[in-house]
């Protein structure tokens, strides 16, 4: 399987989750918040911030025609572009908050939504790009994000298999990872359909991970156990402060306990298995044997009454017990002793 690496992190199978912290527009406005957001992405132990680099009048336009109103869920009832005049990131602020990242040693890259934003995010050095779900139809910002020559993540919201091939084939020969996601606003958990994640990395032989949109960290970390090498996942530092995306945020400690419990999971994944780990030896010691539970004299035959399986496990294996029974003692056989075949006589011939 092809790898990915982002600002010299490695990232698929062999490799502990790669954890993004999405700011989307939970700064609220406000290029303080922001920054704090950075600073707390990095202290709840996020691999990477990601931030969406677009304006209202690059998304769309202001109009209030057919199919520009929303209708349903969380942003019921606005437009378009007044939901993406409060949520864009403005592109001022993407230098200073390139440059908290850089000095707080976590890495920071954004989704572009069209050419000129993957013009700005070159001229700052952006060590990957973000295709966002609604835009993985866009293959010509794909290609010219691919060319770049910049690792490329794809989420495949709304997708069907065949634009995630489409997107695949756009993107050409840029390192390339793909995110399972769900475009729901939250994401309810029986929506989420995680078996795509390890169809999809079989069907293109690419590292899949999670953009998630439900609430809690269940999703995510259940994802680690079916293969999900980056977790996306957005991140506030309040629900109760409000924000576009606040609602399926996750708080500071949240992340990092989301993270601890990704990490974990992917830890315990392991490999296949059968023999003895290093946290079960002396285990065998305790398993069942068979024993001798009565004193049986020489010459006696064994008995149930007499011979049992029972722990620690010094003796001969519990499935030989319709063997040993009838047999004759070889010699006095006390209480307590465990049973080894030098201590039965030697069968009679028929």
């Amino acid at each position: 399987m092809n790898s990915v690496t982002i600002d010299g992190r490695p990232i698929g199978p062999g490799h502990p989750p790669y954890l993004i912290a999405e700011m989307s527009g939970n700064h609220k406005g406000e290029l303080s918040r922001a920054i704090a957001l950075v600073e707390a992405a990095a202290a709840a132990g996020a691999d990477a911030v990601k931030l969406q680099t677009y304006t209202a009048d690059t998304i769309t336009i202001d109009h209030d025609g057919p199919g520009f109103r929303l209708e349903g869920g969380l942003w019921n009832g606005r437009t378009l572009h007044d939901l993406y005049r409060e949520a864009h990131t403005p592109w001022d602020w993407h230098a200073p908050l390139f440059a908290r990242a850089r000095e707080l040693g976590i890495t920071i890259f954004s989704s572009p939504f069209d050419e000129t934003a993957v013009e700005l995010l070159e001229g700052l050095d952006a060590p990957a790009f973000k295709i966002a779900s609604f835009e993985i139809v866009d293959l010509p910002l794909i290609r010219r994000a691919a060319r770049s020559g910049r690792p490329l993540i794809v989420s495949t919201g709304l997708a069907t298999l065949g634009e995630v091939a489409e997107a695949v084939e756009a993107a050409g020969t840029a390192p390339l990872a793909l995110l399972h996601c769900v475009s729901g606003y939250p994401t309810p958990p029986e929506d989420c359909n995680l078996r795509t994640i390890p169809h999809l990395s079989e069907a293109f032989g690419l590292p899949v991970g999670l953009s998630d949109h439900t609430r809690g960290v269940a999703v995510p970390v259940a994802a680690v156990a079916l293969g999900a090498t980056v977790i996306e996942k957005h991140f506030t530092l309040s629900r109760a402060d409000g924000g576009v995306d606040a609602d399926f945020s996750l708080e500071p400690d949240e992340f990092r306990a989301m993270a601890e419990a990704a990490r974990t999971a992917w830890s315990a994944l392991g490999r296949v298995s059968y023999g003895v780990e290093p946290s079960e030896a002396g285990g065998r010691d305790y398993r069942r044997s068979l024993y001798l539970v009565a004193d049986v004299g020489a010459g006696e035959p064994l008995t149930a009454a007499s011979v049992r399986s029972i722990r620690p496990g010094f003796g001969m294996a519990p499935k030989h017990l319709p063997e040993v029974l009838g047999r004759r003692a070889a010699r006095p056989l006390r209480r307590g002793e465990p049973l080894r075949w030098d201590m039965l006589a030697p069968e009679e011939a028929p």
